[in-house]
């Protein structure tokens, strides 16, 4: 049995669940999020705990079982505590700037690339433009503005410049080597 799946969802307090036949809501103090699981999921609401149980245990139930536990968890975290990503730009030049529903980056092309924010996500930048941070309550939605942003200018292997993920270590390659 899957352990991910067994392990009941902690609802706080401030966080309410509704259910309508195979569609969660789940409300809290910074938005709503809603999801339809599937059909073989079994997910049951009680005071304070959500658990998730399945009807077969074929194996693709045995993988939904986990999958539909963890994302109805990260629901009842997004509402509650919301998520944050950050991205840091590096390079001589490189920059970004937060304008109304979009971000102007300055990456080393012949223009700026302009990105448009998706509903939901709030972007803020600090002092020297170089740190960015993306902020909302849909955990999926985050991860992939994160990667499009990310994907704009990827880190060069030579000499490290272009925007990573805030902690991920880009390991350089040795360039050429003189002449004898």
């Amino acid at each position: 049995m899957s352990r991910i799946g067994r392990k009941p969802i902690d609802v706080p307090k401030d966080v309410e669940i509704k259910m309508s036949g195979n569609t969660i809501m789940v409300k809290g103090p910074k938005g709503e999020l809603s999801w339809a699981y599937p059909d073989r999921m079994k997910v049951k609401a009680a005071e304070g705990i959500v658990a998730v149980e399945r009807t077969d245990n074929s194996k693709s139930d045995r993988a939904l079982h986990g999958l539909t536990r963890s994302l109805i968890n990260n629901m009842v975290v997004g509402v509650s505590q919301g998520y944050q990503r950050v991205l840091e730009i590096f390079g001589t030049g490189y920059k970004a700037q937060v304008q109304g529903g979009k971000i102007v980056f300055s990456l080393g092309y012949s223009r700026p690339v302009d990105f448009p924010l998706p509903d939901g996500i709030n972007a803020s930048m600090d002092q020297k433009q170089t740190v960015l941070t993306l902020t909302g309550i849909d955990k999926h939605n985050i991860g992939q503005a994160a990667a499009d942003i990310r994907a704009l200018r990827p880190p060069d292997v030579y000499k490290g410049k272009g925007v990573r993920y805030q902690g991920e270590r880009v390991k350089l390659k040795v360039g050429k080597a003189g002449k004898k």
